[in-house]
C-alpha cells in the first residue's frame, strides 16, 4: 500500500536511526518529481503541501488531489500533508479531503494558546486517524525573513510534547526557511538535548539552508523528519532559466518543464539516499 501516514514513517526511520524527507508540493510537476525520485532510492516520501501554496492556487482542492492521486500512485510509501497550517479550518477541509497528516503551526501565538490550539487540533487529527505536527519555537523565514538565532527550548518543548498530544515535534535549532544558500549553522549540541528531553520524533524545517553534511549530522543528532522546499525550487528556476536562455525561441512548456522536473527528481533521490 502506497499510502502510508507521516507518523508511521517518521518513526519508523527514527527506530532505524534515520529520516524521511518531507519535499514540498508547488506545481503538479514538483508532485510527480519527488515521488520518482523516492522509487529511485526505494525509499519512503513525504509529500506537502502547505498553506501558502494553496493561496498560490487559489483553492485548496485541485492541487490536493492531484497530489492524493500521484501518492496513491507510487510503489513505494508515500504521506501526503499539510504544511504550516495557521488556519483550523484549513486543517479539517484537508482532512476531509483525504490528507493523512498535518502541521498546525501555533508557534505565533503566545505560549498557551498554542498549547490549546494544538491540543484542539491533536483532537481533531485523532478523529481522522491522521498525524499532527506542531511547532516550538518559531523557525524563521516563512515571511522572508531568517531568524537563526531563534532557539527552542529542551524543557519548554518537553511540556508543549506532554500537553498537546501531537506525534511529531518541529522545533528551532538555527535552520531559517527560503534560505538560497546552504550555509545554515546547527545546534547540533541543543537537537541532541531536545531528542534527549522529548519523546516525538523531531522535525527540522528550513532545510534547504543546511549542506549535505549537516543533515547527515542532524539525523545522528536526533532529527527525524527533514523539511526542504527552497532548495527544490531553485533547482528547477535553475534549469527553466537555463533552458530558456539556450533557446529564445522556445514556447513549448513541457520542453523547459520537463528537464526541471527531472532534476528535482535525482535531487531528491540523492538527498533521500543521506537521510535514510
Amino acid at each position: 500500500m502506497s499510502r502510508t501516514q507521516a507518523g508511521i514513517l517518521v518513526s519508523d526511520a527514527r527506530s532505524c536511526s534515520k529520516a524521511v524527507g518531507a519535499f514540498n508540493v508547488i506545481l503538479l510537476e514538483h508532485a510527480e518529481a519527488i515521488v520518482d525520485g523516492a522509487q529511485i532510492a526505494h525509499l519512503p516520501v513525504i509529500l506537502q503541501v502547505s498553506e501558502n501554496c494553496i493561496q498560490y492556487h487559489n483553492s485548496l482542492k485541485p492541487i490536493s488531489l492531484a497530489t492524493i492521486a500521484i501518492a496513491e500512485s507510487s510503489s513505494i510509501p508515500v504521506s501526503v500533508h499539510l504544511d504550516h497550517a495557521k488556519s483550523e479550518e484549513l486543517v479539517r477541509q484537508a482532512l476531509d479531503l483525504g490528507y493523512d497528516s498535518v502541521m498546525f503551526d501555533g508557534s505565533e501565538l503566545p505560549y498557551l494558546e498554542n498549547v490549546a490550539a494544538s491540543m484542539r487540533m491533536a483532537s481533531l487529527c485523532k478523529s481522522y486517524g491522521a498525524t499532527l505536527e506542531v511547532e516550538i519555537g518559531e523557525v524563521g523565514g516563512k515571511d522572508g525573513l531568517h531568524a537563526p538565532g531563534v532557539r527552542t527550548n529542551p524543557l519548554e518543548a518537553r511540556e508543549f510534547a506532554e500537553a498537546t498530544g501531537a506525534h511529531l515535534l518541529a522545533v528551532a535549532v538555527g535552520s531559517s526557511h527560503a534560505m538560497t544558500t546552504r550555509d545554515a549553522t546547527l545546534d547540533f549540541d541543543l537537537i541532541m538535548e531536545i531528542a534527549r528531553s522529548v519523546e516525538l520524533p523531531l522535525v527540522l524545517h528550513g532545510s534547504s539552508g543546511v549542506s549535505d553534511a549537516d543533515l547527515g549530522r542532524a539525523v545522528k543528532a536526533g532529527m527525524s523528519k527533514i523539511n526542504v522546499a527552497t532548495h527544490l525550487n531553485s533547482i528547477f528556476t535553475h534549469e527553466v532559466r537555463g533552458a530558456l536562455e539556450n533557446d529564445p525561441a522556445l514556447v513549448d512548456p513541457r520542453k523547459y518543464v520537463g528537464p526541471a522536473r527531472l532534476a528535482i527528481t535525482h535531487e531528491v533521490s540523492r538527498i533521500l539516499k543521506i537521510l535514510g
